[in-house]
């Protein structure tokens, strides 16, 4: 049997690490660790890092693998996810089984916490097809206590809700009705700039809790430009980056 363990290495910063998260990487056999390709080799270093700063003696063996890349030829959004899930699994399988021909105990190492916008645990959820797996989960920081941390603000107003939403929800959709406080994640675009600046404050950090974190805010028709231009520096220096921002009406 394969016990596939998913675990919250939190937003890159190795002192994020749990207990928890430390106990289940040197209870592995083996650690997989995908790797983006060029210009994002420094992810796979962050969690190679975390590793040998975490693990104990000799270890689990650490295997990296390539990540295939979504076909943006694909008109539908959801298919265009669901393919790509599909191409990670089987090479998550092929490395496995590579790894690990009698079974035993595979480690992946997940961005922030495993639950939040993030799709580690219904790629497992595939891999159920194929054979007999126990899957556990480890809960890890997420990016959005990193971002509120970074600006020491609580991430609602007093007795009111919060909504966590995508830039691409954000760009189609407009501001929810759900809450005056939103929490905007995977947005490679900038989307902040689709809706009325007037009386919206905006709290951007990069990196949110990394050695190069960056962090700006302000009244979101002041600081918007800034953002952009800090942004496409950042991305420009380092090859890829990591964003998230919180808006709320004032």
């Amino acid at each position: 049997m394969i016990e596939l363990s998913l675990i919250g290495i939190g937003t890159g910063n190795p002192q994020h690490m749990t207990l928890q998260a430390m106990d289940a990487l040197n209870a592995q056999d083996v650690i997989l660790i995908p790797n983006k390709g060029a210009g994002k080799d420094d992810l796979a270093g962050l969690r190679r890092e975390i590793c040998a700063r975490a693990i104990q003696g000799e270890g689990p063996r650490i295997v990296e693998f390539a990540l295939p890349v979504r076909d943006e030829a694909t008109k539908s959004y959801r298919k265009r996810v669901d393919d790509w899930h599909d191409a990670i699994a089987e090479i998550w399988w092929q490395n496995i089984t590579a790894h690990l021909p009698d079974g035993g105990k595979a480690g992946f190492l997940v961005w922030g916490d495993p639950s939040l916008y993030d799709s580690t645990m219904r790629i497992a959820e595939r891999l159920k097809r194929l054979a007999e797996i126990k899957l556990t989960v480890i809960p890890g920081i997420t990016s959005i206590q990193a971002l509120t941390a970074a600006h020491a603000i609580p991430v609602n107003e007093i007795g009111a809700p919060f909504t966590i939403t995508t830039g691409r929800q954000l760009r189609e959709n407009g501001w929810p009705d759900s809450a005056d406080t939103l929490v905007i994640m995977l947005d490679g675009e900038c989307s902040f700039q689709s809706i009325a600046p007037q009386g919206v404050e905006i709290f951007w950090t990069a990196y949110a809790g990394m050695e190069n974190q960056i962090s700006v805010s302000g009244p979101l028709a002041e600081v918007s430009e800034q953002i952009i231009a800090t942004r496409a520096k950042a991305r420009a220096e380092h090859g890829w980056i990591m964003d998230i921002y919180l808006l709320r009406k004032s």
